[in-house]
């Protein structure tokens, strides 16, 4: 199984968010799973392809020309794609990708789970979605969410094809892993 994981390149975020990052790269590839990621070598998005190496996983990188320099590509990669655009990149994740886990994230990765998200929704795809995020940084994003189903602005079922996980084994236990 190939598995997508969405998550921060961004220097900033806390220690916990690295290590959630590296542990889940780690449990990917002793499961016998392939990375797919963003290709890039620093912060989360680093640590969780080192995490998959120590483990002795292939991982797959998918990186925009743009941002070789920016993310630092991973070097170390089993493989490494530089696409034209974010848009092809996307594309490339999902077509390579059995299923989808989002860590905690900036922008970026807001944006990747929502087009995947709403993808699986209209039927362009049955990957299975989780959200991964043990320590609550998404609480309020969930909010929002649940505050725009009350008000009818999200379909009845919308909500349901992505599953909310505590834990790495939960996650992956949902995408299908053994």
């Amino acid at each position: 199984m190939k598995i997508a994981v969405f998550c921060a390149s961004s220097t900033t975020v806390p220690d916990s968010a690295k290590q959630l990052g590296f542990a889940l790269g780690a449990e990917i590839a002793a499961k016998g799973h392939e990375l797919v990621w963003g290709g890039g070598a620093i912060s989360v998005m680093g640590e969780v392809a080192r995490g998959a190496r120590s483990n002795s996983g292939k991982t797959i990188g998918v990186i925009p020309e743009l941002l070789v320099g920016v993310e630092f590509v991973d070097k170390e990669a089993s493989e490494i794609h530089i696409v034209k655009d974010m848009r092809e990149r996307k594309g490339l994740i999902e077509q390579l990708s059995d299923g989808f886990i989002a860590l905690p994230g900036g922008l970026g990765t807001l944006e990747e789970l929502f087009e995947i998200w709403v993808g699986r929704y209209l039927g362009f795809h049955q990957k299975p979605i989780a959200i991964l995020d043990p320590h609550d940084v998404y609480d309020s994003l969930r909010l929002a969410l649940t505050d725009l189903t009350d008000k009818n602005f999200l379909k009845p079922g919308q909500q349901e094809q992505v599953r909310w996980c505590k834990s790495i084994d939960e996650s992956l236990t949902h995408l299908g892993s053994r």
